[in-house]
């Protein structure tokens, strides 16, 4: 295999290509954009490097030589290697793959997809919901929102996104009409709705074990609360939409704020695609705290 500075010109192997299929300079030098001078030379060269003659030149155009056959056989199909390889890259340039927690997935990033959809049609978004952390090179992930504290390794870009608050909330079903805010003591007569993330012990300051269903999302929590089944703790940004419309309501008169916080983060180093850098100012847009 010859050293790849030994290898032709791109160009001339282009002119070669194309004038083979074509059989005519003039021809290959409409599709390409170029004078039929500048194809002839091009091949000139070609040949004069390969020590070979690829054409015959005839009167009426061009004819292969029994190499130049073989050797225009293997230039389409690298060629056409090449283009595939190309579409590829394109089409993955409008794929943008974010991954976010399962809850913040249900309830942020999945109603606002329409929008999303609707302002840049031609970004196709992967969605990668898991409570893991997703490694940037090893999944593939172009952005993801992450519970973490500050400072970043300098190998990461972190814009935060939102506090953890939470809130003690549950449906106007369950209260049947109590009125609220209740003390401490007087929530514990309703069912607690308990999260893999268990912030209930602290924020009751209780060291016994609290009674309750258990689920292992947060989503999960906020939908038992819905349905009635019992009071949920939650941050404040995953139950908003629900407090605004009344399907939830605060039961305590203040909110838990907690470590660690919600941010926005993707690598650094790379030149991010058109879709990527417009999906995470998206995401600021939608998600970061006003």
């Amino acid at each position: 295999m010859l050293p790849r500075r030994k290898l032709p010109t791109l160009n001339s192997l282009r002119a070669f290509e194309v004038a083979g299929r074509c059989l005519s300079f003039r021809r290959a030098a409409e599709e390409l954009g170029v004078t039929q001078g500048a194809v002839a030379q091009q091949v000139r060269s070609l040949e004069e490097h390969l020590g070979v003659l690829l054409f015959q030149r005839l009167p009426r155009g061009l004819a292969l030589t029994p190499k130049g056959i073989v050797y225009l056989a293997s230039m389409t199909r690298a060629f056409d290697v090449m283009g595939e390889a190309t579409s590829l890259m394109v089409e993955h340039s409008n794929t943008v793959t974010i991954s976010v927690t399962p809850t913040f997935a249900a309830k942020l990033l999945i109603p606002r997809l329409g929008a999303l959809n609707a302002l840049f049609p031609d970004i196709e978004l992967k969605t990668v919901a898991t409570e893991s952390i997703s490694d940037f090179d090893v999944d593939q992930i172009d952005i993801a929102v992450r519970l973490s504290c500050a400072p970043f390794p300098s190998s990461l870009q972190a814009e935060p996104l939102f506090p953890q608050e939470l809130v003690v909330v549950a449906s106007p079903l369950l209260l049947k009409g109590q009125s609220t805010p209740l003390s401490l003591e007087a929530l514990q007569q309703f069912p607690l709705l308990h999260d893999a993330h268990n912030h209930w012990p602290a924020v009751l300051q209780s060291t016994e074990k609290l009674a309750g269903a258990k689920f292992n999302q947060t989503s999960l929590v906020i939908d038992a609360a819905l349905a009635g089944q019992g009071v949920a703790l939650a941050c404040r940004a995953f139950v908003a939409q629900e407090l605004e419309l009344g399907r939830l309501v605060p039961l305590l008169d203040h909110s838990f704020s907690i470590k660690p916080d919600y941010f926005l983060v993707k690598k650094k180093g790379l030149q991010a695609s058109v879709a990527v850098s417009s999906v995470w100012q998206w995401c600021l847009d939608e998600f970061a705290s006003k």
